[in-house]
């Protein structure tokens, strides 16, 4: 008899975007050795294949393509199979002063975390793409409701998915798909040295926390599989605050 395991993916075709690198390399491993079927997206092709040589299983795919781009995201959408799971990790990072900010930067931040996910996801909708009683996960931050400076836009862009997220959750409840988000504070990933942070900075800053660490993308993936499997088909519209104290 096959043990009992909730949180088992083990038949699920997941999208996972930003798979190249970080939290969204860390979650499309995790997600592959839970029995998930991973379409991993990123831009980078190269840094695709190396994120697919660490997974587990003969079943994942990479799928390359610039999600600021609408024509390659409608291509790309028609070529997935019906979608389980879906997690939206791609983005960047940015620190710019309020009094220094200029369109390009308002732009890029709302066109690569706020938009891109959102443009994806109602793509997805369209293409009727996601099975009934599928879970969506955004990755958000606790930046949307803890302002530092010179982070303006990164907040504003994470606050914006985690409002949307709710909207969506509600317009999707009648299907029974789910819609979270994880908040995580700092992970130790590239995007948080933006801004010329020196890891000696963020080793005294990450002292202060009460677990005296940040996360690493493992802690973020482990809540993601909780999110993604149907442990969790009585939570939606949650926005899970991950931070280590």
């Amino acid at each position: 008899m096959e043990q009992f395991n909730p949180f088992s993916l083990k038949g699920k075709q997941i999208l996972v975007t930003g798979a190249s690198s970080g939290i969204g390399r860390g979650i499309a491993i995790a997600c592959s050795k839970m029995g998930a079927s991973v379409l991993i997206n990123g831009r980078n092709e190269k840094r695709l294949e190396e994120t697919l040589q660490l997974m587990e299983g003969e079943n994942n795919k990479p799928v390359v393509a610039d999600l600021s781009n609408l024509d390659m995201v409608k291509n790309m959408v028609s070529e997935l199979p019906m979608l389980d799971g879906i997690v939206h990790c791609a983005g960047i990072g940015q620190r710019v002063l309020c009094r220094q900010l200029q369109k390009q930067d308002v732009d890029e931040m709302l066109d690569v975390n706020f938009k891109a996910p959102v443009l994806l996801q109602t793509e997805i909708l369209k293409q009727k793409k996601v099975n009934k009683s599928a879970s969506i996960v955004f990755i958000a931050s606790i930046a949307a409701d803890s302002p530092t400076i010179g982070n303006s836009m990164y907040c504003a862009s994470k606050g914006a998915i985690i409002s949307y997220a709710k909207c969506l959750s509600i317009e999707l409840a009648p299907r029974l798909i789910r819609v979270n988000c994880i908040s995580p504070a700092m992970v130790w990933t590239d995007l948080i040295f933006k801004g010329g942070i020196t890891e000696e900075q963020l080793r005294e800053d990450e002292k202060k926390y009460p677990l005296k660490r940040y996360g690493t993308p493992e802690d973020i993936a482990n809540l993601s599989i909780y999110l993604l499997s149907d442990a969790s088909s009585w939570m939606t519209g949650s926005n899970v605050k991950l931070t280590g104290g």
